[in-house]
């Protein structure tokens, strides 16, 4: 009984934050999300030469194809999170930067490579879940109209977008020491509550900010010299934390949606 009072309280206290928070939260989302596109796309520009002789060199496909290869992820990564941000024709934003994950992940060989590609997965769970706060914008528009399956492709796509995000834990934990453990119990639970959507709201928020605290500590890129060859590798980390907590913001804001625990608690 004391557990479940605890448990109560804790969701009050949440529901009063996301009230007060509820006109900020969604826009800090979405800049949360593309975060790690908009900084990328800003180091294709800076790092031109350096990103176009590695295409060139690991693929051997010439000058032309390497550096239309970082055309592509510049202009793809910079114009989709724009769009993102300023919604504007956002679902072919959350389309273009699908595209630069895939042309990403089959470029830098990162199917081979499980820690990054299931980091990609854990992005593509996010866009997902911005996909589906769209469909959700538009059912609310047409109040009152019917819709032929809008609510049901929304409702997989919270579920996919759920499942994919919280695939970022298992790249993220170690096991150091007895804090670590501690650290990667806790993940665990709050992570595997996202994922059936048990009290997924509360879940979200509070691994939000485990990760957001996490992500400042450890991938701490700003404190290292500019000429660091960690710099940028941290940087990268950094950012792609970041996005994930966007999509676990969205999970805050939306829902866990039809496919949850939650969900069917109601009918119950």
């Amino acid at each position: 009984m004391a557990s479940n009072e605890v448990l109560k309280q804790a969701e009050d206290a949440a529901d009063r934050i996301l009230r007060q928070s509820k006109h900020v939260l969604p826009h800090l989302a979405h800049l949360f999300l593309v975060a790690t596109f908009l900084e990328d796309g800003f180091r294709m520009f800076f790092q031109w030469t350096e990103q176009a002789d590695y295409i060139e060199s690991t693929w051997n496909c010439g000058s032309i194809l390497s550096n239309l290869f970082v055309i592509l992820n510049l202009f793809g990564q910079l114009v989709g999170g724009a769009l993102v941000m300023i919604r504007m024709k956002v679902e072919i934003g959350v389309g273009t930067l699908f595209g630069v994950v895939i042309l990403q992940t089959l470029a830098y060989s990162i199917l081979w490579n499980l820690h990054f590609f299931l980091r990609n997965l854990a992005l593509s769970g996010g866009l997902l879940l911005l996909l589906a706060e769209i469909r959700d914008e538009g059912k609310s528009m047409f109040a009152g109209v019917p819709s032929v399956g809008g609510n049901k492709s929304r409702t997989y796509m919270q579920l996919t977008g759920r499942l994919l995000l919280v695939l970022m834990f298992l790249t993220v934990f170690s096991f150091e020491d007895v804090a670590h453990i501690i650290f990667f119990v806790i993940g665990l639970i709050l992570v595997l509550l996202v994922a059936i959507g048990f009290k997924a709201k509360l879940s979200a928020l509070v691994l939000t900010v485990i990760l957001f605290v996490g992500n400042l500590l450890i991938n701490d890129w700003w404190s290292l010299a500019h000429n660091s060859p960690l710099r940028d590798f941290i940087k990268y980390d950094f950012f792609q934390m970041l996005s994930v907590i966007g999509g676990l913001l969205l999970v805050v804001t939306l829902g866990p949606g039809g496919v949850s625990f939650d969900e069917h608690k109601k009918m119950w």
